[in-house]
């Protein structure tokens, strides 16, 4: 396996509940080793950077708040919020509302390193819905929180981080939120 490093982030809802060393420890206890860390107050500007979603991720992210939705029970609930059914109109708003989210407060940045870094750490994360998430995972045992509920009381579900999806999306990300020389280790 070669070894990959993918970025995490710590967002503001387990920074407010204190969890960024618990999230960090469970990562390390997995054999990741973290290569540069920092805490950062995130601009609109920079957020729009960091979450460049194409249109499939959008329509993506639509489609996972009509399953939670309707998963949940409330369906009828999805017209009065969003004023629409439409997977693309609802992601558009979901990306504003994660925007919003990341930007309220600090977060903490990481990159993590180890063999096949990108997928293990998604598996150590967890699914994005915090209450569907395994237990074992850092979403499944820390989180509280659940997309259907979150959107439908008009903002982004508060799932504790963030983790690179691709080899190459951790490549962009780590290049947009760390210089070279603040990375520690050059073992790539």
């Amino acid at each position: 396996m070669a070894i990959e490093r993918t970025l995490m982030l710590v967002k503001p809802d387990a920074m407010e509940r204190n969890l960024a060393g618990e999230i960090i420890k469970r990562y390390q206890e997995k054999g990741f080793k973290v290569v540069a860390i920092k805490m950062k107050k995130v601009s609109t500007g920079f957020a729009k950077k960091h979450y460049r979603a194409t249109e499939e991720q959008i329509v993506g992210m639509g489609n996972k708040t009509l399953q939670s939705v309707i998963a949940s029970g409330k369906p009828e609930q999805v017209k009065k919020v969003f004023k629409t059914e439409d997977p693309k109109l609802i992601g558009e708003k979901l990306l504003k509302w994660t925007i919003k989210n990341i930007t309220r407060a600090p977060v903490i940045s990481f990159i993590l390193e180890g063999e096949n870094a990108v997928a293990e750490v998604r598996k150590i994360t967890g699914f994005t819905d915090p209450v569907r998430a395994e237990k074992g995972t850092v979403r499944g045992d820390l989180g509280r929180d659940n997309i259907a509920e979150a959107n439908l009381q008009g903002r982004a579900v508060g799932n504790l981080v963030h983790a690179s999806g691709t080899v190459d999306e951790a490549k962009i990300e780590i290049d947009l939120w760390f210089k070279p020389k603040e990375i520690w280790s050059q073992s790539r």
